[in-house]
C-alpha cells in the first residue's frame, strides 16, 4: 500500500492578478465606508453584491454551466482573505461554497438569488443561528428525519426568522421551520458531511486571515510607536508578545492550507479529513486567544477604541471560531481521533493524506 505524505501536495498558485483584483474590490468598498456603524449589525450591501456578481466573484466555484466561474477553492480562500482584510461582512462564502455548491451536487438550478444554509439539530452546533438569514433571498435548509437527511431551497419570506448578530455584527438568525410539512428531497449523509467540512474549513480560513491582520496591524504598531525614547519593538517583553502572536497565526494557517490541500487533491473524500479539519480549527481556535490577547496588550488603551481597527479582526477571529464547532468540539474530535489510532497508528494518522 503506498502512503502520499503531506508534503506532496502542492497547493496550486493562484494567478496574483485575480488576487490583486480581488484586494481592489473589497479595499474600493472599504473607502466608500463601513457596510454597518460600529457595533450595529450589518445588512447585506447589494451594490457591493452586484459587483461580485458582475466580476464573477459571488459563484467563483459554481461551474460554468451553472453561471459560475469555474474557479477552486485556493481562489475562493483568496477571495474570503481579502473580505476579511478590509472588514468587509459579505456572505459570499455561504452564498458560493456552501449553499449554491449543495444545490449544483444535486443538480437542483441555482439562478440569481443570494443564498445560505441552515444546518439545524446536526451534531455540531444544535439550533444554531444561520448566518444572514434574514439578508438572503433563499434559504437552503437541510433536516434529519430521523431516518435520512432531506433538503429544501426555501423562500425566505416563507420561513419564521428572528434577527440576530455574532460579536461583530454580522447576522446571525434563529429559523424555524414546520419540517413535516416540507417535502424536499433526500440528499445522503456523505453529501451532508461534506458540507460541514467545507463550512468548518471555511470558518478556519476566515480566522487565520483575521488573526494575520491583526498580527500585521501589532508590528506596525509597534514599529511606530515611541516609549521612553525608543520604538516599543525594541523592548523585548514586546518582542515576545509579537512574535508569540506571529507563530501562533503562522500554525493556524499551515494546519489549514494543509487541511484544504489535501481536501481538493481528494475531492474532500480522504480517510483523514475529519482529523486534517479538525486540526486545522483547533489551532485556530486557540489561536485566535493568543493573537488576541497580545495584539491588544502590544496597542495599550488605543487598541481597545473603535476608531482603531484591531477590534474588527480580533472580535472577528473570536466569533468565528465557535461557528460550525466549538473549539472544545475540534480538541474533542483531535483526542479521539489520537486514542483510536493508539501508539502505533498516530504518525500514520498526521502524515498520511489519502
Amino acid at each position: 500500500m503506498t502512503t502520499t505524505h503531506l508534503s506532496v501536495h502542492a497547493a496550486p498558485a493562484v494567478d496574483p492578478d485575480l488576487v490583486a483584483m480581488m484586494d481592489a474590490v473589497f479595499a474600493d468598498h472599504r473607502r466608500s465606508g463601513p457596510a454597518h456603524p460600529p457595533g450595529g449589525r450589518a445588512a447585506l450591501d447589494r451594490t457591493l453584491w452586484h459587483r461580485l456578481e458582475s466580476l464573477g466573484l459571488a459563484r467563483l466555484t459554481g461551474s460554468e454551466q451553472s453561471g459560475g466561474s469555474g474557479a477552486g477553492w485556493h481562489e475562493a480562500a483568496a477571495l474570503l482573505t481579502a473580505a476579511v482584510r478590509h472588514g468587509i461582512r459579505t456572505p459570499v462564502g455561504e452564498h458560493d461554497l456552501l449553499a449554491c455548491w449543495l444545490l449544483e451536487a444535486l443538480g437542483r438550478p441555482v439562478g440569481d438569488a443570494v443564498r445560505t444554509v441552515h444546518l439545524p439539530g446536526g451534531d455540531v452546533e444544535r439550533n444554531a443561528p444561520v448566518p444572514w438569514a434574514a439578508e438572503a433571498d433563499r434559504i437552503v435548509v437541510v433536516w434529519w428525519t430521523g431516518d435520512e437527511y432531506r433538503l429544501a431551497d426555501v423562500e425566505r419570506a416563507t420561513l419564521s426568522i428572528t434577527e440576530g448578530a455574532n460579536l461583530i455584527g454580522e447576522p446571525r438568525d434563529t429559523v424555524r421551520a414546520d419540517f413535516a410539512a416540507t417535502a424536499g428531497e433526500p440528499i445522503s449523509d456523505a453529501l451532508v458531511r461534506r458540507l460541514k467540512h467545507r463550512a468548518a474549513l471555511m470558518r478556519s480560513i476566515q480566522v487565520c486571515a483575521a488573526l494575520e491582520r491583526a498580527a500585521e496591524l501589532s508590528i506596525e504598531h509597534v514599529c511606530a510607536r515611541v516609549q521612553f525614547g525608543r520604538p516599543l519593538a525594541k523592548f523585548q517583553a514586546i518582542q515576545n508578545l509579537i512574535s508569540d502572536a506571529a507563530a501562533e497565526a503562522a500554525l493556524a494557517r499551515a494546519a489549514t492550507e494543509a487541511a484544504l490541500d489535501v481536501a481538493v487533491a481528494t475531492e474532500w473524500d480522504s480517510a483523514n479529513l475529519d482529523f486534517l479539519i479538525a486540526t486545522a480549527r483547533s489551532c485556530a481556535g486557540h489561536a485566535a486567544s493568543v493573537v488576541s490577547r497580545n495584539a491588544h496588550q502590544v496597542h495599550g488603551a488605543i487598541g481597545t477604541t473603535r476608531e482603531h481597527r484591531l477590534h474588527e479582526f480580533t472580535r472577528a477571529a473570536l466569533a468565528w471560531r465557535s461557528e460550525y464547532g466549538s473549539v472544545r468540539h475540534w480538541d474533542e474530535q483531535i483526542a479521539a481521533a489520537a486514542t483510536a489510532a493508539g501508539a502505533e497508528g498516530l504518525w500514520g494518522l498526521i502524515a498520511d493524506s489519502r
